[in-house]
C-alpha cells in the first residue's frame, strides 16, 4: 500500500458531473481500479452537480466509515472556476461541519506531470500497441 495512504484515509474522486448518466462512466473505472489495486483503501465519488452523490454526502458516508482523513482528487484536465472557487469553498465548509477530519485537496489531475505526459503519449499514439493486448 501506498505509504501516504492508512486505513483512516478515504480518497473521493471529484468530477464535475453531467445529465448524461454515461458520463460517469470513467471516473466509476477508475474507483473501481484503485479499489482492485488497494482493496483496503475507501474509495468513493462525488460530483460538483448534476450527478449524485455529491461531496458533502459522500463525506458524511466517510465520517460513518470511521474514516479520519478525506484526500480530495479533483478529475478535471484544466482547473477552471470550479477548481480554482467552487470546490475550495466547498471543501471549506466540510472542515467547518466536520473538525474532527481532516481535508486534503490536491491539485486536479490535469495538472499532474505524469497525465499530461500520459496524454501526449496517447495523442502521440505511442500508447496503442498497449491498448491492443
Amino acid at each position: 500500500m501506498n505509504p501516504s495512504i492508512d486505513s483512516h484515509t478515504g480518497v473521493v474522486l471529484f468530477a464535475h458531473g453531467s445529465r448524461d448518466p454515461l458520463w460517469r462512466l470513467p471516473i466509476d473505472a477508475v474507483a473501481q481500479a484503485m479499489t482492485t489495486q488497494w482493496p483496503s483503501l475507501s474509495v468513493a465519488v462525488a460530483f460538483l452537480e448534476l450527478t449524485q452523490p455529491d461531496l458533502p454526502s459522500t463525506v458524511e458516508q466517510m465520517m460513518k466509515q470511521g474514516l479520519s482523513h478525506v484526500r480530495i482528487v479533483p478529475m478535471f484536465l484544466g482547473v477552471g472556476r470550479h477548481a480554482r472557487e467552487d470546490l475550495p469553498e466547498i471543501v471549506r465548509g466540510l472542515t467547518e461541519a466536520y473538525p474532527q477530519m481532516r481535508f486534503e485537496l490536491v491539485p486536479a489531475i490535469g495538472e499532474h506531470p505524469a497525465m499530461t505526459s500520459l496524454m501526449a503519449d496517447i495523442a502521440a499514439g505511442q500508447m496503442d500497441s498497449q491498448i491492443d493486448k
